[in-house]
Protein backbone atom coordinates (compact mmCIF):
# COMPACT_ATOMS: atom_id res chain seq x y z
CA UNK A 1 0.00 0.00 0.00
CA UNK A 2 2.88 2.38 0.80
CA UNK A 3 4.37 1.79 -2.63
CA UNK A 4 1.05 2.55 -4.30
CA UNK A 5 0.60 5.80 -2.33
CA UNK A 6 4.18 6.85 -3.07
CA UNK A 7 3.65 6.20 -6.78
CA UNK A 8 0.46 8.31 -6.81
CA UNK A 9 2.26 11.11 -4.93
CA UNK A 10 5.18 11.15 -7.39
CA UNK A 11 2.78 11.09 -10.36
CA UNK A 12 0.82 14.03 -8.91
CA UNK A 13 4.05 15.92 -8.19
CA UNK A 14 5.35 15.58 -11.73
CA UNK A 15 2.02 16.38 -13.36
CA UNK A 16 1.65 19.57 -11.30
CA UNK A 17 5.04 20.86 -12.49
CA UNK A 18 4.19 20.51 -16.15
CA UNK A 19 3.39 23.52 -18.26
CA UNK A 20 -0.19 23.79 -19.46
CA UNK A 21 -1.39 24.57 -22.95
CA UNK A 22 -3.30 27.81 -22.47
CA UNK A 23 -4.42 28.31 -26.08
CA UNK A 24 -3.99 26.42 -29.33
CA UNK A 25 -5.78 26.90 -32.60
CA UNK A 26 -4.93 25.90 -36.15
CA UNK A 27 -6.72 27.32 -39.18
CA UNK A 28 -6.90 25.50 -42.52
CA UNK A 29 -5.58 27.09 -45.69
CA UNK A 30 -8.35 26.88 -48.29
CA UNK A 31 -7.42 24.42 -51.07
CA UNK A 32 -3.82 24.50 -49.76
CA UNK A 33 -3.29 27.76 -51.68
CA UNK A 34 -2.13 30.52 -49.35
CA UNK A 35 -2.49 33.96 -50.95
CA UNK A 36 -0.63 37.14 -49.99
CA UNK A 37 -2.73 39.19 -47.63
CA UNK A 38 -4.64 36.16 -46.34
CA UNK A 39 -3.78 36.78 -42.71
CA UNK A 40 -4.96 34.03 -40.38
CA UNK A 41 -5.96 35.64 -37.08
CA UNK A 42 -5.94 34.13 -33.60
CA UNK A 43 -7.58 36.16 -30.80
CA UNK A 44 -6.37 35.25 -27.30
CA UNK A 45 -8.03 36.54 -24.13
CA UNK A 46 -5.52 37.26 -21.35
CA UNK A 47 -6.71 37.58 -17.76
CA UNK A 48 -3.33 37.48 -15.98
CA UNK A 49 -0.81 40.02 -17.23
CA UNK A 50 1.85 38.68 -14.86
CA UNK A 51 1.89 35.16 -16.30
CA UNK A 52 4.69 34.02 -18.60
CA UNK A 53 4.00 32.20 -21.86
CA UNK A 54 5.87 30.32 -24.52
CA UNK A 55 4.41 31.25 -27.92
CA UNK A 56 4.72 28.69 -30.73
CA UNK A 57 3.88 28.87 -34.41
CA UNK A 58 2.33 25.72 -35.92
CA UNK A 59 2.47 24.89 -39.62
CA UNK A 60 1.48 21.82 -41.61
CA UNK A 61 2.59 21.18 -45.17
CA UNK A 62 2.24 18.32 -47.61
CA UNK A 63 5.14 16.35 -49.05
CA UNK A 64 4.54 18.23 -52.34
CA UNK A 65 5.62 21.58 -50.81
CA UNK A 66 8.38 22.97 -53.06
CA UNK A 67 10.67 24.59 -50.49
CA UNK A 68 12.79 23.59 -47.51
CA UNK A 69 11.62 26.59 -45.49
CA UNK A 70 8.87 29.17 -45.20
CA UNK A 71 8.98 32.85 -44.28
CA UNK A 72 6.07 34.15 -42.24
CA UNK A 73 5.05 37.55 -40.92
CA UNK A 74 3.67 37.40 -37.40
CA UNK A 75 1.41 40.33 -36.49
CA UNK A 76 0.57 41.19 -32.88
CA UNK A 77 -1.98 43.69 -31.61
CA UNK A 78 -3.88 44.32 -28.39
CA UNK A 79 -4.32 46.57 -25.37
CA UNK A 80 -1.19 48.50 -24.36
CA UNK A 81 0.72 46.91 -27.24
CA UNK A 82 1.90 48.74 -30.33
CA UNK A 83 0.89 46.85 -33.47
CA UNK A 84 3.94 44.92 -34.61
CA UNK A 85 4.92 42.57 -37.41
CA UNK A 86 7.97 40.32 -37.33
CA UNK A 87 9.34 38.20 -40.14
CA UNK A 88 10.46 34.71 -39.15
CA UNK A 89 11.80 31.71 -41.04
CA UNK A 90 10.71 28.15 -40.33
CA UNK A 91 13.03 25.38 -41.46
CA UNK A 92 10.89 22.58 -42.86
CA UNK A 93 13.46 20.20 -44.39
CA UNK A 94 17.07 19.14 -44.02
CA UNK A 95 19.65 19.83 -46.76
CA UNK A 96 19.21 16.26 -48.03
CA UNK A 97 15.47 16.83 -48.51
CA UNK A 98 14.20 14.96 -45.42
CA UNK A 99 11.28 16.79 -43.84
CA UNK A 100 11.61 17.92 -40.25
CA UNK A 101 8.66 17.81 -37.88
CA UNK A 102 6.18 15.03 -37.28
CA UNK A 103 4.59 13.21 -40.18
CA UNK A 104 1.24 11.56 -40.71
CA UNK A 105 1.37 10.05 -44.15
CA UNK A 106 2.06 12.88 -46.59
CA UNK A 107 1.38 15.67 -44.06
CA UNK A 108 4.18 17.19 -41.96
CA UNK A 109 3.58 19.17 -38.77
CA UNK A 110 6.07 21.74 -37.51
CA UNK A 111 6.00 23.65 -34.24
CA UNK A 112 8.54 26.43 -33.69
CA UNK A 113 9.12 28.52 -30.58
CA UNK A 114 8.39 32.14 -31.50
CA UNK A 115 8.70 33.81 -28.07
CA UNK A 116 9.89 32.43 -24.76
CA UNK A 117 8.94 33.80 -21.33
CA UNK A 118 6.60 36.30 -22.95
CA UNK A 119 4.27 38.40 -20.80
CA UNK A 120 1.42 40.51 -22.09
CA UNK A 121 1.48 44.20 -21.07
CA UNK A 122 -2.12 44.20 -19.81
CA UNK A 123 -5.26 42.08 -19.62
CA UNK A 124 -7.67 41.88 -22.56
CA UNK A 125 -7.85 40.34 -26.00
CA UNK A 126 -4.67 40.14 -28.07
CA UNK A 127 -4.60 39.04 -31.68
CA UNK A 128 -1.83 37.14 -33.40
CA UNK A 129 -1.96 37.19 -37.20
CA UNK A 130 0.08 34.97 -39.51
CA UNK A 131 0.65 35.59 -43.20
CA UNK A 132 2.93 33.91 -45.69
CA UNK A 133 5.90 36.03 -46.82
CA UNK A 134 7.39 33.98 -49.64
CA UNK A 135 7.99 35.00 -53.25
CA UNK A 136 5.40 32.48 -54.44
CA UNK A 137 1.83 33.66 -54.71
CA UNK A 138 -0.14 31.66 -53.97
CA UNK A 139 2.02 29.48 -51.77
CA UNK A 140 0.95 25.92 -52.50
CA UNK A 141 0.72 22.82 -50.31
CA UNK A 142 0.46 24.49 -46.91
CA UNK A 143 -2.39 22.73 -45.15
CA UNK A 144 -2.89 24.89 -42.06
CA UNK A 145 -1.23 27.32 -39.69
CA UNK A 146 -1.75 28.14 -36.04
CA UNK A 147 -0.63 29.53 -32.71
CA UNK A 148 -0.03 27.76 -29.41
CA UNK A 149 0.50 29.46 -26.05
CA UNK A 150 1.86 27.47 -23.14
CA UNK A 151 1.48 29.05 -19.71
CA UNK A 152 4.57 28.64 -17.55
Amino acid sequence: MKTYCFFIFVLFLFSSCQEAVFYEKNTPILNRRWEYGDIKEFPVHIEDKNALYAVYVNLRNTDKYDFSNVFLRIHESGPALADTANRIELKLAELDGRWTGNDAGSLYEHQVLYKENYSFPDTGTYTFGIEQNMRENPLLDVSDVGIKLVKK
